[in-house]
């Protein structure tokens, strides 16, 4: 499609949108429409990575256990649940009556089957971590489901939430070697709230609502979820009406939002826990993915952890948090982000901020400027300190935080080169090819640490999950030890230490914990949940008991 034919469509989709809208009385149909920057990478939860994708699966998609506002856990496609003494046997009664959305019945024959395809592919970077520790999955009839466990482990409801119920008459054709993987699942067919209508990447996601849902039928008709490649147009998308909600904007818009006509902004904290991170390529050779593609071009200074520590030093993260999200932020300290309470280790103390000790950290390391360009070089004068700094195109943060650190790192001699890429593309370059430098990015934490934590971890340079090709030992074995500690403090040591190694070794620069910012019409849907410390328009708990204003 050239670029002129794509604007007229999206015109004309929005056009329409709007007719649909204009008047939600008079037996027109409630739609309420979601502008965002992003776009699903995939419709296949095997596949897929980017933050987009799991909010269309969670509208979509039953799992076993719903996540709550308030961070517990409900049951979902259960009724009830009973574990063995040693922890080690789960049976769940299934809800009788639930339906996909051709209309086939599901049963726990279903929730077999998506366990059993997630658990063989080791191929889906995400989900098969969740598998890691079910022996077995069995449905001695349609309404029970038996879970035995290999250990027991203390998050069970956090390893089978984000497990989607597939219906197997229509995956089972797709489940063997790489048909899962490359399986497009464009019709979606799940038993959730809403089902899919039409997906067009990049552009728009069309939803309807699933009237017969078991547990929470949608008082709206449809959800339309449109991507905004222009931050500016995006603000202009909620103060016009063009769309009736937006997940995010750029710091310099939250005033004049605030001010707009028939707008409310909502800040707190994110429903999945928010980490940005400054991604360093510090592969070292020997554990390069060869055999899964990988290059693992990344820059050798990166594998020096005092280049990494003087880079450290030379951030200054108050002025990004105060520039970037006009206050609205934390400084960061580890993958493991504050919005995760307890979990967080709140006693390391940062890097200071001093330029100073940045330059003097690579003076002793024997990284000098020789040729007076302002730009050191190795220390055996093979190539300069040069990095090539790359960002998911769809941020609205990234651009200016690139040019910040840009001038920040260039006081110690540290070039760059700055460069947008679509985010399919870069999650291509970077894991576990390692094409790459520095990334700037960000994770949605699950609400176990389990998840960031093995980010970390050597066993997963291979399958693309470990982002920076860090490997240590003491951290591989600590991270093995929490994922069956069934005491909770225990467990909490275990976690904290894992943070205090990983700061250490200095893997991630963590510029800041980000607030989630969003804003809705006032005057189109009523009974967005803005109650919780926990911000999330688009989420289901949101999106299926808002309903029109009368």
């Amino acid at each position: 499609m050239n670029i002129k034919m794509k604007v007229l469509y999206i015109f004309v989709l929005a056009a329409l949108i709007l007719s649909a809208c204009g008047n939600l009385g008079g037996g027109q149909p409630a739609v309420v429409r979601v502008g965002w920057a992003g776009s699903p990478d995939t419709l296949n939860p095997g596949s897929a990575i980017l933050a987009e994708a799991y909010t269309i699966f969670s509208l979509t998609y039953d799992s076993m256990y719903k996540l709550n506002l308030d961070g517990t856990f409900s049951l979902g496609v259960a009724d009830s649940v009973e574990h063995s003494e040693d922890g080690l046997v789960y049976t769940y009664k299934i809800h009788e009556g639930i339906k996909f959305h051709d209309g086939q019945p599901m049963t726990a024959k279903d929730i077999k089957f998506s366990y059993d395809l997630y658990k063989v592919h080791e191929d889906f970077p995400y989900i098969n971590s969740y598998t890691a520790y079910i022996e077995s999955t069995e449905a001695p009839d349609d309404y029970t489901v038996v879970l035995t466990l290999s250990d027991a482990i203390p998050n069970i409801e956090s390893q089978l939430v984000f497990m989607y119920i597939l219906p197997e008459h229509i995956w089972k054709d797709h489940a063997e070697g790489s048909a899962a993987v490359e399986f497009e699942n464009l019709e979606m067919i799940g038993t959730g709230p809403f089902k899919m209508v039409e997906y067009k990447q990049n552009e728009f996601v069309h939803l309807a609502a699933n009237k017969d849902h078991f547990q929470t039928p949608p008082k709206v008709d449809e959800a339309i979820f449109q991507t905004f490649e222009s931050q500016d147009v995006l603000v202009q998308a909620i103060k016009s009406g063009q769309v009736d909600m937006i997940t995010e904007m750029p710091g310099t818009a939250i005033d004049a939002l605030k001010g707009a006509a028939n707008v409310a902004v909502v800040n707190g904290a994110p429903f999945s826990p928010g980490v940005s991170d400054i991604i360093f390529n510090q592969t070292a050779p020997e554990n390069c993915p060869t055999d899964e593609g990988g290059l693992c071009t990344g820059h050798p200074a990166l594998q020096d952890r005092n280049v990494r520590l003087a880079m450290a030093h030379a951030t200054d993260k108050q002025k990004l948090i105060d520039v970037v999200l006009l206050g609205y932020g934390t400084p960061g300290l580890t993958l493991i982000p504050d919005g995760l309470g307890f979990w967080y280790n709140n006693t390391l103390k940062d890097y200071e901020f001093n330029v100073d000790t940045a330059n003097q950290i690579l003076d002793d390391a024997g990284y000098a400027d020789t040729d007076g360009d302002k730009i050191r070089e190795m220390p055996d004068g093979s190539q300069p300190l040069v990095f090539r700094v790359n960002w998911p195109s769809d941020s609205i943060d990234a651009p200016r935080q690139a040019e910040l650190l840009s001038e920040m790192w260039a006081k110690i001699g540290v070039g760059t080169e700055l460069q947008a890429s679509d985010p399919d593309a870069l999650t291509a370059q970077c894991c576990p090819v390692f094409d790459f430098d520095i990334i700037l990015w960000g994770w949605g934490s699950d609400p176990d640490p389990n998840l960031l934590l093995g980010v970390q971890t050597t066993a997963e340079i291979p399958t693309g999950y470990n982002e920076t090709g860090y490997s240590n030992p003491e951290f591989d074995a600590l991270y093995d030890q929490q994922a069956t500690e069934l005491d909770l403090e225990t467990r909490k040591e275990l976690v904290w230490k894992m943070q205090e190694i990983a700061f250490n070794d200095v893997v991630y620069i963590i510029p800041y914990y980000e607030q989630s910012v969003q804003a809705y019409r006032t005057d189109r849907f009523t009974g967005w949940l803005t109650e919780f410390p926990k911000i999330e328009l688009s989420d289901v708990t949101s999106l299926v008991v808002i309903e029109p204003v009368k």
